[in-house]
Order: structure tokens, then sequence, then C-alpha cells
């Protein structure tokens, strides 16, 4: 990691989309958490120093601020943080799990400028109260869309796809379609917090190659029905399938241009971590925090902000460093690949690696070499093993017992902070 400061040609990049965990404290214990919600962080951010960082982003002139947890509306000051934003022509917006959502809630949210939401939601019923490990979290989920929507917002939702939930992806599409989703966020679970302990809950590599075309399918009977679905930052790249999947527009043909963390996305703690996307591991890419610097200068001079600024295919290694499409995708997404092999830029999430080695009756499995520390966007240690591609594999869908065993962690007491 280079310790370079800031140059002139950093100058374009900026931070547009800010997304800011308010608080830690959730009233979910999801078994495929990342941030391993559930306390709040030690000594997080009042709801004072929340409105002086408020400021300090103004300055920095995101185009959109989105509000996470845990679940942001358990923070104090949740509602008087989305009035400062919104009375500075900041856009704000909320992703959510949706449990506690109240209709006064949301409706409070709106009048103080809340204008989209985004609920999670992980399969149909019996498969997402599974994976959140909480009876009813798909009604309240569904309640919460259903309030949002009654209020005028433009509402969303963003599925995490597993092992579990892979098999639903079409009839959870009709399900979402039906709560009046204007958009849906596809993505993978990757092995990071609490999914780190689950490595069965985990794709394998090898899966992209089936569900990406799923995808582009749903893909496009979504354009017919108004609704646009489009991959998170860690589902792709490059496959037959890319220029459907990328693009806003039926008409457009567009492809995934390397990982933005850093460039122009920011992730912020809520104990005033500052990093490149809230995603990444904190350990290694915590920049600086805003009770100490500031926050134009932890974006400006920090190295652990810069890491994609100035990246060639010189980071790269593995498949990853021959691809013909190396300049471009760099690795693809950088907390992704940090999560298997604890470094960027080898990320065998990749749905054109994987059908060029299953031409060569090559599939990677990926294979638990040591479990994760136990801390909030942690991840553990893999390795990469080839294999043949018409090797045997378990199919965890066969029944609900070993759907359950995909479940249970390879530690014990691996809901911390509960």
């Amino acid at each position: 990691m280079s310790n370079r400061r800031v140059s002139v040609t950093d100058k374009a990049y900026f931070p547009a989309y800010v997304i800011w965990e308010l608080t830690l404290k959730c009233d979910h214990a999801c078994s495929h958490c990342g941030s391993r919600a559930f306390s709040p962080r030690e000594n997080e951010l009042t709801t004072k120093e929340a409105l002086a960082l408020s400021m300090e982003l103004i300055e920095m002139k995101p185009r959109e601020v989105v509000l996470i947890g845990g679940e942001a509306y358990l923070h104090d000051g949740f509602f008087e943080i989305i009035e400062f934003l919104n009375d500075h022509n900041i856009l704000i917006s909320l992703t959510t799990g949706g449990k506690g959502i109240t209709f006064d809630l949301a409706k409070r949210a709106v009048k103080s400028g809340l204008k989209a939401v985004s609920v999670s939601i992980d399969g149909l019923e019996g498969t997402h109260d599974l994976i959140r490990l909480n009876k009813g979290s798909f009604n309240s989920a569904s309640l919460a869309l259903q309030y949002f929507r009654e209020l005028g917002v433009s509402v969303a939702s963003n599925t995490q796809i597993n092992r579990i939930n892979k098999d639903e992806l079409e009839e959870l599409y009709q399900c979402l379609k039906s709560m009046g989703i204007k958009s849906w966020q596809v993505q993978i679970t990757a092995p990071l917090g609490r999914a780190a302990d689950r490595p069965n809950l985990i794709l394998q590599p090898w899966d992209l190659i089936s569900i990406m075309p799923r995808l582009e399918k749903l893909k496009k009977e979504a354009y017919r029905d108004g609704i646009l679905i489009m991959p998170g930052n860690n589902l792709g790249y490059f496959g037959p399938e890319e220029k459907t999947l990328r693009s806003l527009k039926e008409t457009d043909s567009d492809h995934w241009m390397g990982c933005q963390a850093g460039k122009f996305v920011m992730g912020i703690e809520a104990d005033g971590g500052i990093k490149g996307c809230p995603s990444l591991q904190s350990h290694a890419y915590i920049g600086g925090n805003i009770r100490k610097a500031r926050l134009k200068d932890i974006w400006n001079e920090s190295p652990e902000l810069q890491i994609n600024r100035f990246r060639t295919v010189e980071s790269l290694s593995g498949f990853c460093r021959t691809c013909p499409f190396a300049n471009y995708c760099l690795g693809g997404c950088s907390f992704t690949a940090h999560s298997i092999l604890g470094k960027t830029g080898n990320n065998p999430f990749c749905h054109y690696r994987s059908k060029t080695l299953a031409k060569r009756n090559i599939r990677e499995r990926l294979v638990l070499k040591e479990n994760a520390p136990n801390r909030p966007f942690d991840h553990a240690s893999f390795d990469i093993v080839e294999e043949p591609f018409d090797a045997p594999d378990d199919d965890f869908m066969n029944n609900s017992d070993r759907i359950k065993k995909v479940i249970v962690p390879t530690r014990k007491n691996s809901i911390d902070n509960k």
C-alpha cells in the first residue's frame, strides 16, 4: 500500500456516494451479517458529533448519503441527521432490515426528508426468516416496504445470494414485484463477518455459471415490468450476460469499471472511522477517524482510502493477472477478494473466470483454512483448490435438515456481542 499523498489528478475523486453506519446496534443478529451487528460499537458518535460530521460531508458535496446500521433508526439522532442533510440538499436514503419500522417511524422519517428506502429481503418467507435467524422478519420487512410505499417513497429491495436462497430467485422476484418495488439489487454473500463462520452458506465460484443467465432473464423481464435489477459490486464479471446486467437501460451496453471504493465511494463507521467502502475490512482499510482529523484530509491523504486510485494490473495475481479484462476489472470487488485470501487482486467470484476454467474441465472450490477472529467486518482465510468440474458436490437444497446445517457456524458463540 502506497504512502503517496494527494496529487493534482486525485482532485477528480470525491465521495459521490456515502454509506454511513449510524450505529452497529441492531434488532437482528443475522447469520450472514458482515458487520456482526447487534450491540453498538464502543464510543459511537453522539448526535452532536454526527451533525458536525454532516457539516464536513456537505462541504465535500456528495450526491447521496445512505444511512445503514446495524439499524440506523436505532441511533438517537436518526431523524435529526436526516433533516440536517436534507436541508442542505443531500439525497438521503435508508437501507434496513425493517423489523422495527412502524408506520409512525416511517412517517416521521419521510417528514424529516428521507427520499428512498431499500429493504433487505433474502428469500421467500421461510428462507428469509432462517437466514435472519428471526421468525417474523419477513413479515416485518414486507410491512416496512408497504409503509414507505404508502407514504410516497421510492422503495427498493436488496438480496444477498447464497446456497440457501439461490434456487428461489425467480419466485422471490415475483414476490418483490407484488410489493411494489422500483428496483432490486442482487449481490453474493461474501465470507465476511458472521458469514465467514458459515462457509457452507457461501456460493462456490462455479455457482455463477448457472446463476448469471437466470439473472439476465429476470432483468429483461423486469424491464418490461418497470423494475430495474442491478448487480451489486461483487457479482459479475465480464461473462456473456455482463452488458445486460450492468446496464441502467434496456438499450445500454455497460460493463464493470473496477472497484470505486475510495474513488467515488466512502464508508463511515459508527465510531467515526472512515474507509473507502462500508464493507471493507476495518482492520486493513480504516484511513482515520473524524475525532482526530478532518474528513477531507482523511479522504485526500490517507493511503488506506487510495487503494484503488493508482492501481494497475501489477497489483493483481493468479488468474486475475492474466485475464484479458484485467485493465478494466482490476480484480473485482475489493472486500470480497480480501475476504477470501486476505488481500485484493485475485477474486475467484468471477463469471468469466469460472466459465473459462469450465472449458478446461476445471472449477475452483473455496476451502476454509482459518476461522475469522470474531470482529466486525472480519474475514476467515481460504484456500482456492482446483478440481475437475464434474466432481461431486453436496447440494444443500435437498432437504430442510441440510439447509439448517448451513446456518450452523463452524465454531461456538459466533453471534458475538449478544
